[in-house]
């Protein structure tokens, strides 16, 4: 079910709100679906296509191509699977803006480790559920009553 495209944008306003808040995400190549990883997304406010994440070149991620990422927000009441595409990012511009004292303490070698990998994904199509759907439908479904109507406008497929 598709919803309008004013609900489309706020869904995608408090998942970006969200993500930020706590930008932990499973990650798996599509080409390997069963093998998902953990991983810390780097965002940045000005580039709303892509997000970055650092691995190890000997990992499977190193792999890149189409890639899906699924995410629940820190309060659950906000939940997304999306795709894109990941590339070796190769800026050091870009690598010296996304370093942070938590990365190091992945990659003990610094930004030069041989084994650093820095990944970009350029986002493409995503679901978005919102599943904080309010005290009088939180009690409605206490009571065992009807819900259905009262979740439109809580599900979007858009583009990220």
């Amino acid at each position: 079910m598709k919803y309008d495209q004013g609900n489309a944008d706020e869904l995608k306003e408090k998942f970006w709100r969200n993500f930020a808040d706590s930008p932990f995400v499973f990650v798996s190549l599509q080409s390997t679906a069963n093998d998902a990883l953990v991983m810390t997304a780097q965002l940045d406010k000005d580039a709303n296509s892509a997000i970055w994440f650092f691995t190890n070149r000997d990992g499977h991620l190193s792999e890149m191509g189409p890639a899906t990422c699924t995410f629940a927000g820190k309060g659950h009441d906000l939940f997304a699977r999306f795709e894109g595409v990941l590339s070796e990012e190769t800026s050091r511009e870009r690598l010296d803006k996304q370093w942070s004292n938590f990365v190091e303490a992945w990659f003990p070698g610094g930004k030069d480790d041989p084994n650093l990998l820095m990944l970009r994904m350029d986002l493409g199509q995503a679901e978005i559920w919102d599943s904080d759907l309010g005290v009088i439908t939180t009690a409605k479904m206490a009571l065992g009553m009807d819900v259905r109507g009262d979740t439109a406008g809580t599900h979007t497929e858009t583009a990220l």
